[in-house]
């Protein structure tokens, strides 16, 4: 890849390549405006702004006019401009001399099928939302679902009403305006053909792999991080009956994979915080208040290390914890807070089966946030010990189980060790 250091006084010709709706623009707000950032949007809103009247090709521009009018400084227009780049809507092109001339060809959004059946920008879009939003999101580009049962289909053909005629036209339609899409291009770490060769003919149909099944399989090795081994184990776990490769099944085997059989790697996800949208807002300085901030600003693998009296958690105990990320789609905080309940109840032993049921039982009832986490974790004790008629040990009833704690202020001295503690499992 070419880069070059641009100018204020490099010039910069926008040309439009496609057709933009109000769908469009949509699309481009709410899908790829999370993933690329707010300014990558407005960058491309921009550059549609100075085409002329018959939106096909701007003026020539400097990038200080740029700046200026987007009140950026060119690094972050340059940031802004690599990732319309990477996600496909922009194409540039360069003819370096004194002053550089840039060309900058605008495309068109995907449409949100497209997008939401793509694993790279759908993964992308659910990390930056979450659950909920992400669910939201999606059921608002759903086609309502109509019931034609019982309804004839008397649509008019062509031929119904119109005669046919002949006539010989010779024009050239090339240059028409037309929607264009450019997509974007995954870097192929490994030969395919080398590794679907590898796979006997027996057991895999290889003419039935059509480019879209290449394209899905290179995504997916970009997503995960496979190598040609673990690639070919997963095309050979995705067969069906018929020797074809089952999409969704692959999918499925190579989230499967990454979750449960790559021993090698620590999980990426173990490393991430609480959504911001998730969190309680913050102010309040009662204990319980202080908790919910310390178990939403802290990863699960943070939370663990601080666990085991700053050890590194052991493989099974990532296991564990990804499981509740991946398989149940449980946010960092709450998956600290139950692993918390757990060790208090349960002997300060992880087991996987028993915080599965718990896990199932927290999902039934759309746990999300932290403080949704402690309220539950806080009844399930108390049913607990009701059901069992004896009192537990009160050391092992986390501070958070008293209600008193959500309104009493806490002492200078049990800020300042808490804040110590903080600061210990943060490493500053």
């Amino acid at each position: 890849m070419l880069k070059l250091s641009v100018l204020p006084a490099d010039t910069y010709v926008v040309v439009n390549k496609t057709v933009l709706n109000s769908n469009d623009r949509r699309i481009l707000t709410m899908l790829y405006q999370p993933i690329i950032g707010s300014d990558a949007v407005n960058l491309y809103f921009t550059l549609c702004s100075f085409l002329d009247k018959n939106e096909v090709k701007s003026i020539e521009w400097t990038h200080h006019h740029l700046m200026v009018n987007m009140g950026l400084k060119l690094e972050s227009i340059i940031s802004a401009r690599e990732k319309l780049e990477g996600i496909g809507l922009l194409r540039s092109f360069v003819k370096k001399d004194n002053v550089n001339k840039y060309v900058y060809e605008l495309y068109s959004p995907i449409d949100g099928y497209q997008f939401f059946t793509n694993p790279i920008l759908s993964v992308a879009l659910y990390n930056n939302l979450g659950k909920y939003e992400y669910e939201k999101t999606l059921s608002y580009f759903k086609n309502p679902r109509v019931i034609m049962s019982g309804y004839e289909d008397i649509t008019c053909k062509f031929n119904d009403i119109f005669d046919s005629s002949v006539s010989n036209l010779d024009y050239n339609y090339e240059d028409l305006k037309r929607e264009n899409k450019v997509g974007f291009f995954v870097e192929p770490k490994f030969d395919l053909d080398s590794v679907i060769g590898m796979i006997p003919d027996e057991m895999l149909n290889h003419k039935s792999i059509t480019n879209e099944t290449r394209d899905l399989l290179y995504k997916l090795s970009f997503i995960y991080d496979f190598n040609e081994d673990s690639i070919r184990y997963i095309i050979s776990n995705s067969i069906n009956e018929k020797h074809n490769i089952d999409k969704d099944l692959l999918r499925e085997n190579s989230r499967k994979y990454y979750s449960f059989e790559n021993a090698g790697k620590l999980p990426k996800l173990v490393y991430r915080n609480q959504p911001l949208y998730l969190r309680k807002p913050v102010g309040d300085t009662s204990l319980k208040a202080k908790a919910i901030y310390y178990f939403e600003t802290t990863s699960p693998y943070e939370f663990l290390y601080e666990k085991n009296n700053n050890t590194e958690p052991s493989l099974r105990e990532l296991k564990i914890i990804e499981n509740l990320m991946v398989d149940f789609n449980m946010n960092p905080g709450v998956v600290n807070v139950l692993i918390d309940y757990v060790l208090r109840i349960n002997n300060n032993k992880l087991v996987k089966s028993f915080i599965d049921s718990i896990a199932s039982q927290w999902v039934r009832n759309n746990v999300e946030t932290v403080e949704q986490a402690m309220k539950l974790a806080e009844k399930e004790y108390k049913s607990k010990n009701v059901k069992e008629r004896k009192v537990q040990n009160v050391s092992n009833v986390p501070e958070w189980f008293n209600k008193n704690v959500e309104s009493s202020n806490v002492s200078d001295l049990e800020e300042k060790e808490f804040l110590e503690k903080l600061k210990k499992v943060r490493g500053e």
